[in-house]
């Protein structure tokens, strides 16, 4: 079966600055986002073991780990691609992102509720966690979910399509404790275009949910 591998980057370390620094994207990309996809095949391999001998004891903590590692590769691999030098601004009908910009005004009221309640989402999980606009399919409608850790506050079967990473060490060496501050210059490199093409696939995905008739 497959493994989870590291994806690389769609930009060089440099590029999203002065946002965020070259030296915390090289650390937070080859360092941290590697341990978690190292983190989620350990534990598959774990898990398997335990099958094998029969030996469950440590099945909460592995099914936790897993969840934590796995959730940890997938958010970040979205991360990387919501960001961009060219970005920023708020989506519009003029960029070929209209169906997005219309959602979030029916979703949130307006571009700018949307964007206070993200703001004050990410930049209030207590201790580590993230902000995260998702689609959510049983309304159709789009959600803002606050993450603590990898996990928590998330809605079942909802789809992230932007995310604020909110971990210390995705801003600390150039921020320190200032995370509002760092939050607040995340949306200069919002890449919109990517954020719409998420939207899009999640909308398109029919039958997600098997609810009861």
């Amino acid at each position: 079966m497959s493994v989870y591998t590291l994806p690389e980057l769609p930009y060089d370390y440099s590029a999203l600055a002065p946002v965020i620094s070259p030296e915390i994207i090289e650390l937070h990309h080859d360092k941290h986002h590697a341990a978690y996809v190292k983190g989620a095949n350990d534990t598959l391999e774990q898990l398997a073991e335990a099958r094998d001998k029969e030996t469950w004891g440590s099945i909460n903590g592995l099914e936790k780990n897993l969840a934590f590692h796995l959730s940890g590769h997938i958010l970040h691999s979205i991360y990387w691609h919501n960001m961009t030098g060219d970005g920023g601004g708020e989506p519009l009908a003029a960029d070929g992102v209209g169906d997005l910009a219309d959602a979030i005004a029916e979703s949130f009221g307006s571009f700018a509720g949307f964007k206070a309640q993200l703001t004050k989402a990410a930049a209030t999980t207590q201790g580590s966690g993230w902000g995260v606009l998702a689609y959510e399919p049983l309304s159709g409608r789009l959600i803002v979910e606050q993450i603590y850790d990898h996990q928590g506050n998330v809605g079942q079967g909802s789809t992230p399509i932007l995310v604020f990473d909110a971990w210390e060490h995705a801003f600390y060496l150039q921020y320190k404790n200032q995370k509002v501050d760092f939050i607040d210059a995340m949306w200069a490199v919002v890449n919109w275009q990517d954020v719409a093409r998420r939207y899009e696939a999640a909308k398109s995905r029919t039958d997600t949910l098997l609810l009861a008739p």
